[in-house]
């Protein structure tokens, strides 16, 4: 027997003797409750539910990090090693588990998505990571405690699992603290409890009730226009841009990034500063500008801080007819733009993630690839993505900005003309090979000319679809946005 194998089975001998006061009621509970990772969903249910977009973003890494955690463990490793359960001779009647697991020993699932889940939630909150640590540890130290496991086979099950939390940082990495964003300040008047601002709450965006009434109460003098159900969007904001016009002061958008695509397009032809309040499902430019909350707009309001912002816009050229359409965030044709036209037709029944998942599996059998020219070259794509700004991470599933004033077009593109295309490159995406697909393409753009699309074409811009001219341009409007951002 290795010196390593004699430590190991000293120590779990000592810890069957050991009866410490107080454990015996709570462990084997504990080891109990983490089976099938039920202590950990039902953690991140919690999270998600109570701790805002920061305890749902840890709940979100924390399962993907669980998740890869057991597949790794119980499906390769534990099958690879083959060691034998502990002799369990030693341990109290009344600690030993009601079955006893049968798989290989080595190494633990239960320490694995404990570690998994407990990291993957402290690399996106601090707090909530010292939080769930604790209990995290108690698992790990329960199933050596229950019979189960070697003191090896838990401190292996821990660094798998601390390894794989890690290792989601490939496919989403954590967006940087709000100081280290690169952003280039510009002249906006101060607006002390919103004098002069005229905010727009669409209803349909979120909460209008209680987020008109969360305005009203942080900015007393801002002019707070709900958006009826009935009412176009367009139509109120173009009355709410000439109003904030006449007072020199600002407009306003409180929902979603569709509202402020649509909010920031009539504040750069009036030169009007935007203020940008969240209230939308996932408020992505919210994000980037580092705007978490309206505090920190209505501070921002106060003291006059904001910044110049790039707002590209998408043109019809030559022949093709059609509005300038404007994205503060991301645009794209193929597959993408019928994902969004699907999941509407389906979000008033099952809510609109179920209708995403449900579209998405329907459109990867039955999408058909589209062929257009790009700046000149016939190409046959599945997808066509650019962003309004260089997006992190490189590769298929881009997260967030840096900066917002680059001038440059984020172009990714996965093309059809090659055998197995959308499987290739969901492949190298997940292996982290997607730099070397000969189906995936990326370049950075100052414009980006496409012609001869088909007359069924769609597009899609800040989550929103619409049809496509054939001829079409983009490029970055002139004229910087202003938006109010706190220093």
């Amino acid at each position: 027997m290795s010196t390593l194998g004699r430590w190991d089975r000293l120590i779990f001998a000592r810890v069957a003797a050991a009866e410490p006061p107080g454990v015996q009621a709570v462990l084997p509970r504990l080891s109990k409750a983490a089976n099938h990772s039920r202590l950990w969903l039902a953690s991140a249910a919690g999270l998600a539910a109570l701790g805002g977009r920061p305890g749902r973003r840890a709940a979100a890494r924390g399962v993907a990090a669980l998740a890869l955690a057991s597949l790794t463990t119980n499906v390769f490793v534990k099958y690879a090693a083959h060691r034998e359960r502990p002799l369990i001779d030693g341990v109290p009647l009344a600690r030993r588990l009601a079955r006893s697991p049968r798989t290989s020993s080595f190494p633990s699932g239960h320490a694995a998505s404990a570690a998994a889940f407990a990291t993957g939630v402290a690399l996106e909150s601090g707090g909530l990571g010292a939080a769930v640590a604790p209990v995290a540890a108690a698992v790990a130290v329960s199933r050596v405690y229950v019979g189960v496991h070697y003191p090896a086979d838990v401190l292996a099950g821990c660094a798998l699992g601390v390894g794989a939390a890690l290792v989601t940082h490939r496919w989403w990495p954590r967006r940087p603290a709000d100081t280290t964003l690169p952003h280039h300040a510009a002249h906006a008047p101060a607006l002390p409890e919103g004098a002069g601002l005229v905010v727009v709450v669409n209803e349909s965006a979120g909460q209008a009730g209680s987020d008109a009434d969360r305005l009203r109460e942080l900015l007393p003098q801002a002019e707070v226009v709900q958006r009826a159900e009935d009412e176009d969007l367009l139509t109120v904001l173009d009355a709410a841009a000439d109003r904030a016009a006449e007072r020199g002061g600002a407009l306003g958008i409180c929902g979603g990034d569709g509202s402020v695509n649509a909010a920031a397009a009539r504040a750069v032809e009036r030169r009007l500063p935007l203020a940008v309040f969240p209230g939308g499902t996932l408020n992505h430019f919210a994000l980037d500008m580092g705007i978490h909350a309206f505090e920190d707009t209505a501070a921002a309001l106060a003291e006059g801080r904001a910044i110049a912002v790039d707002l590209a816009r998408v043109r019809p050229v030559g022949r093709a007819k059609g509005p300038t359409t404007h994205f503060v965030n991301t645009f794209s044709l193929g597959l993408y733009p019928e994902l969004v036209r699907a999941r509407e037709r389906l979000e008033d029944r099952i809510g609109k993630w179920p209708s995403a998942v449900v579209s998405m599996a329907r459109l990867m059998r039955t999408g058909q690839p589209i062929e257009v020219e790009i700046n000149g070259h016939r190409q046959r794509l599945w997808l066509l993505f650019a962003g309004n700004g260089l997006y992190s991470p490189e590769g298929f599933a881009p997260a967030h900005r840096t900066q917002l004033d680059d001038g440059l077009l984020d172009v990714r593109t996965v093309r059809a003309d090659r055998r197995l295309a959308r499987t290739r490159v969901v492949v190298a995406a997940l292996t982290g090979t997607l730099g070397n697909s000969g189906v995936y393409a990326a370049a950075r753009l100052p414009r980006l000319r496409l012609s001869g699309l088909p007359g069924d074409a769609s597009l899609a811009y800040d989550g929103e679809a619409g049809p496509a001219p054939s001829d079409l341009l983009i490029d970055k409007h002139p004229a910087p946005l202003t938006v109010y951002r706190r220093a």
